[in-house]
């Protein structure tokens, strides 16, 4: 007997004007694709990139394909994932099942992709109690979103380090420069910025300019292996029978 062909997972990145942003989404993609050979993986972007949601779907249903996993490469549960993503994929050729599996945030493995981040940028695990690390996310308007970077501030201060600090680069309060002032206020020898951001763009640029202050910069997460592994949590998730199909 003939085993059914794995869903089609599509990775759905917001797109940017900053050609950094698309190179390291189709570095992340690749090193998903390392993480598990046979597995189809097609990129598609919102906005400013190609090829476009759209495009892919309709060049899937094309093909005959049947089932596709759409993946949002966003953190957290805000406007794109809420709203954008599913009214582009309502649009989806019919012929199409389509499941839409969890944005990548919260998740410890994504914490370990910060962690790693910090290390390469310098810090070692002795550091840790010595150092206060700033959170700095794009930001949102989005209340859920918000709280969520804020718990993950919180539960990471619980292992060791100094302080955690959430920062935003828009819409919301503290900016990244304010909250690294304030681990220094609060006595932490060193002050470490982590960016909880999936790829460069004028968001992490703008919290890059906020740690003018502090002593260590971290990249962002782009394809740490961490983080391809979240994606492929998510894909799997999606593909049980208990999540509702998108457009079925």
């Amino acid at each position: 007997m003939n085993r059914p062909e794995r869903p089609v997972l599509v990775v759905i990145a917001h797109g940017s004007r900053d050609p950094r942003h698309a190179a390291t989404v189709h570095a992340l993609v690749r090193k998903v694709r390392a993480q598990r050979p046979g597995l189809r993986v097609e990129t598609a972007f919102l906005d400013f990139n190609i090829p476009s949601v759209p495009g892919v779907l309709n060049s899937l249903a094309a093909e005959g394909v049947r089932d596709v996993v759409a993946l949002p490469l966003l953190l957290t549960r805000a406007f794109h994932a809420k709203s954008d993503i599913p009214a582009v994929l309502r649009q989806a050729p019919s012929r199409l099942r389509i499941r839409l599996a969890e944005v990548l945030g919260p998740s410890p493995l994504l914490t370990a992709a910060l962690e790693r981040r910090l290390y390469e940028a310098g810090l070692t695990p002795a550091d840790r109690s010595r150092t206060g690390v700033v959170l700095a996310s794009a930001g949102s308007t989005d209340p859920e979103a918000i709280a969520v970077i804020a718990a993950i501030a919180r539960e990471w201060r619980h292992t060791g380090w100094c302080a955690v600090r959430p920062a935003f680069a828009s819409a919301s309060l503290p900016r990244t420069e304010d909250a690294v002032r304030e681990l220094r206020d609060l006595g932490c020898e060193r002050v470490a910025v982590a960016p909880y951001v999936l790829a460069p763009g004028f968001l992490p640029d703008r919290i890059a300019r906020g740690a003018a202050g502090a002593d260590v910069l971290a990249d962002v997460l782009g394809p740490a292996p961490e983080v391809a592994r979240v994606l492929l949590e998510r894909y799997d998730e999606a593909r049980t029978p208990s999540l509702a199909a998108v457009g079925a």
